[in-house]
């Protein structure tokens, strides 16, 4: 494996891996705050980011490389409310974004077009959570603290999630 495209691969397994521990932080954060439907929409997507990092691990392995698991710093703990959730998930998705758009031109440089092929699934991937977190960012901002609408929202977060769950195989979204 190509040694510049490796470390570039080490760098994005260490940035799902903060992000399945950032999507975790919030999630507890939210279960502590009465939000259940948002918490467990937190706790899949966290899952979801460590299979995004296990995806990766597994590929770099693969290909002869050494997939390098890094320490994580710890995430934040405390949040303004939960529309600053959603603004810094959105802020952390665009990093992720630019990250992996990084890893693409890597590859493009480097001539790596099987790595560059598999890269284009996260590619795929960051327009869904982009787009997903502008949804909810959108609706928040609809509800503008109404508690009513509130309660509406985090029981629709909830609804998401087992709509997607039942209508998705799990490892679907491996392919």
């Amino acid at each position: 494996m190509n040694t510049r495209v490796e470390a570039a691969l080490n760098d994005q397994i260490h940035k799902e891996g903060y992000s399945s521990q950032f999507y975790l932080a919030m999630a507890s954060w939210a279960e502590n705050h009465g939000l259940s439907g948002t918490a467990q929409f937190l706790y899949s997507h966290s899952d979801e980011e460590r299979f995004h990092m296990l995806k990766l691990i597994k590929f770099v392995n693969e290909r002869g490389g050494k997939a390098m698991i890094q320490a994580i710093e710890q995430p934040p703990i405390e949040f303004k409310d939960l529309e600053n959730v959603f603004e810094q998930l959105l802020n952390h998705e665009l990093m992720v974004t630019d990250s992996i758009n990084n890893l693409v031109d890597i590859c493009l440089q480097e001539k790596d077009y099987t790595t560059h092929n598999f890269v284009q699934w996260y590619v795929s991937e960051q327009l869904e959570e982009e787009a997903l977190a502008r949804t909810i960012l959108d609706k928040l901002k609809l509800i503008d603290g109404d508690k009513g609408g509130l309660y509406m929202f985090d029981r629709d977060l909830l609804k998401m999630i087992t709509t997607r769950a039942n209508s998705t195989p799990a490892d679907s979204k491996a392919q």
